[in-house]
C-alpha cells in the first residue's frame, strides 16, 4: 500500500493510530467483559486479573500504544477511558455484591475505580519486567482484591488521633 493510499484511507498517521487505538480497546474489552460473565464474584475477579495479564502477554505492542501517551491516573487519553469503561463493568457487579453484604452500594463506582486502576497500573509494571509468571502476578491481585474486598469495613473511618494498634 502506497504512503497516498494509506492517507487517503486513514487521513494521516493519527488516523491510523486512532483505527489500532480503537481495535486494542476493542480487544481487551472484549476479553474483560467475557472474563467478568462467571457466576461467583471471585471467580469474576480472578479470570479478569487473568485476562488482563493474557492481553498484556498476548497483545504487547497493542497494550504499549494503548498506554503510551496515556497514564492510567490522568484521567484523559485512550487507555484512562479504556480503564473508566472497564471500571463501569465492574461497578454493577461491585454494586450488587456491595447490597448483598450490607455495604453501600453507591460507593461501589469508587471501589471499582480503585480496583481497575490497581489492576491497570499492575500490568503496565508487568509489561515491563515479565516475571513472576502470569498466573502468580494474577493469583497476588485476586489475594489482595478479594481479601481486601471480604475483610471490608461497612462504615470505615481514619484514626486522626495517631496510629492504630495491631
Amino acid at each position: 500500500m502506497s504512503k497516498p493510499v494509506v492517507y487517503e484511507h486513514f487521513g494521516g498517521k493519527e488516523g491510523i493510530y486512532a483505527v489500532v487505538v480503537d481495535r486494542e480497546m476493542r480487544t481487551l474489552l472484549d476479553m474483560m467483559g467475557e472474563a467478568l460473565t462467571a457466576d461467583h464474584a471471585h471467580d469474576k475477579i480472578e479470570r479478569a486479573a487473568l485476562a488482563l495479564l493474557r492481553y498484556v502477554e498476548e497483545n504487547t505492542v497493542g497494550f504499549r500504544v494503548l498506554t503510551r501517551d496515556s497514564h492510567v491516573a490522568s484521567g484523559t487519553g485512550s487507555f484512562a477511558s479504556l480503564i473508566n469503561d472497564i471500571a463501569s463493568q465492574v461497578e454493577h457487579i461491585m454494586a450488587d455484591e456491595f447490597a448483598e453484604r450490607g455495604y453501600d452500594p453507591a460507593l461501589a463506582p469508587m471501589y471499582a475505580q480503585a480496583l481497575v486502576g490497581m489492576w491497570a497500573l499492575t500490568g503496565q509494571w508487568w509489561l515491563e519486567v515479565r516475571r513472576p509468571k502470569r498466573e502468580v502476578v494474577a493469583a497476588h491481585l485476586v489475594n489482595l482484591a478479594w481479601n481486601g474486598l471480604a475483610r471490608l469495613e461497612a462504615k470505615p473511618g481514619l484514626n486522626t488521633r495517631g496510629r492504630r494498634s495491631g
